[in-house]
């Protein structure tokens, strides 16, 4: 009978987030947004909707793995992997039973520059669901036990990316772009790097890093305000006030010009590309949103898919994307072709984003790249999970909340002229171009 109770606790949770897709599907164009301060002084934004039994709830603490000790790589990565695995007075095994028996569902990861979190739950287990998310933020235990098994999994992890190319390439790419920096650091580690971290080491990443002031939080679903400002107080409360971090330098990715070959006997060859981006406060960025899409944002309809993928039949699939760090930004792009087709593949992609940058885009892109992007904004934000998501990131990103109301105005207030000037200044510098396997016609390269 309780595997019973369990099972239907688990379908009805699908089954409201499915609903709640269906909900926000239909009105994430018209989303009300509210500002939720507490009376401990801890913001929230607030998307209330009753219509679905269903909070969700995502968090992010500015830091991440560039709060990485030195020579301890991965120990962001280690310790919000470790966040939910037992904490206050529950160990990891009745931690876990708390969330199964209830359908809880609670999840931490580190990016570059953030500790994210997300926790979802049916409205009716509100309250047991926040006081395990106090438990896993305020409380993490980090036993000894679970510490070893999370870092087995992790460098168990490592050790499938050294043979994987898409890892290398990406890998070798960062370490390359950003050498002597954070951002140069894999964000989970090496084996060497991980085998070092302590679990003193984690205690004290997690005293200097979650606390209130670096704290952004979004909550979408069933839940008012008045409710929320007291769960607010109540589940971060406890964290230390200010966080304790180490000072990142802004910088620009190096190596631009330059060609680096990994030799590795796989049958595809991977490819990795990319350059400076433009800041997402900088005035220019929705023009290099526009302009990064009409190259090779993702659709099918982009420059390099339409030379690379249906002109000469050279890869599957070619894109690339703007990335925006907070202390750098790049353009990143890849694909995969075969052995004896990689140099060509790669001298195209450089051709055509050298031609991009002379001659921009035309009027008739530039239009259809406006109407794509406005469109898919608001079909994409389909669940409550992925608005919070978003709401998260625009607070990471220093926007307010009439983003949503002034973003089509900022992508149709973008000119041709605006568009051309925009693509030379993102586009001008050069690549710094990683391969990995066993390319013809490709020569490794050293920077200009």
């Amino acid at each position: 009978m309780k595997g019973m109770r369990a099972a239907g606790r688990v379908i009805g949770f699908v089954a409201a987030i499915a609903a709640t897709s269906m909900v926000f599907a239909a009105v994430a164009g018209a989303t009300t947004i509210e500002r939720v301060t507490s009376a401990g002084g801890i913001e929230a934004w607030l998307v209330h909707e009753r219509a679905v039994p269903l909070i969700a709830v995502e968090f992010a603490f500015a830091g991440g793995a560039v709060q990485d000790p030195a020579g301890k790589a991965g120990t962001a990565a280690l310790a919000a992997s470790l966040l939910d695995a037992g904490a206050g007075d529950l160990d990891s095994t009745a931690f876990s039973d708390r969330l199964e028996r209830k359908a809880i569902q609670m999840n931490f990861s580190a990016q570059r520059d953030t500790i994210q979190g997300t926790m979802r739950t049916l409205t009716e287990n509100r309250d047991e669901a926040f006081e395990l998310l106090r438990l896993a933020v305020t409380a993490p235990r980090f036993d000894a036990r679970e510490v070893e098994i999370s870092r087995g999994q992790i460098l168990s992890q490592l050790r499938r990316e050294t043979t994987s190319p898409t890892d290398i390439a990406n890998r070798r790419w960062w370490e390359t772009a950003f050498e002597g920096h954070p951002y140069g650091r894999p964000v989970n580690g090496t084996s060497e790097t991980v085998a070092s971290i302590s679990i003193a080491d984690l205690k004290s990443y997690a005293h200097r890093v979650l606390a209130r002031q670096n704290l952004k939080i979004a909550v979408v679903g069933d839940i008012d305000a008045e409710t929320l400002r007291v769960l607010l107080d109540r589940t971060f409360g406890a964290l230390p006030a200010k966080p304790e971090l180490f000072p990142v330098a802004n910088v620009a990715p190096r190596g631009l010009g330059r060609r680096i070959e990994v030799s590795l006997d796989v049958p595809q060859t991977v490819v990795d590309f990319g350059g400076p981006g433009i800041a997402r406060q900088d005035p220019d960025f929705m023009a290099a949103y526009l302009v990064n899409h009409i190259l090779g944002g993702g659709s099918t309809d982009s420059r390099l898919y339409h030379e690379v993928r249906e002109k000469r039949g050279l890869a599957y699939s070619v894109s690339d994307n703007l990335v925006w760090l907070d202390h750098a930004a790049v353009l990143l792009g890849g694909t995969a072709t075969r052995a004896d087709r990689a140099g060509e593949t790669v001298d195209l992609i450089e051709r055509e984003i050298r031609q991009f940058a002379e001659s921009g885009p035309t009027a008739g892109e530039l239009t259809e790249a406006k109407r794509y992007l406005n469109s898919a904004f608001v079909l994409n934000l389909d669940s409550s999970t992925k608005i919070a998501a978003l709401l998260v990131q625009l607070q990471l990103d220093g926007f307010d909340t009439d983003y949503f109301t002034r973003r089509g105005a900022m992508i149709e207030a973008v000119t041709l002229d605006d568009a051309r000037r925009v693509a030379k200044r993102l586009l001008d510098k050069g690549l710094l171009v990683t391969v990995v396997g066993k390319p013809q016609g490709f020569a490794s390269s050293k920077a200009n």
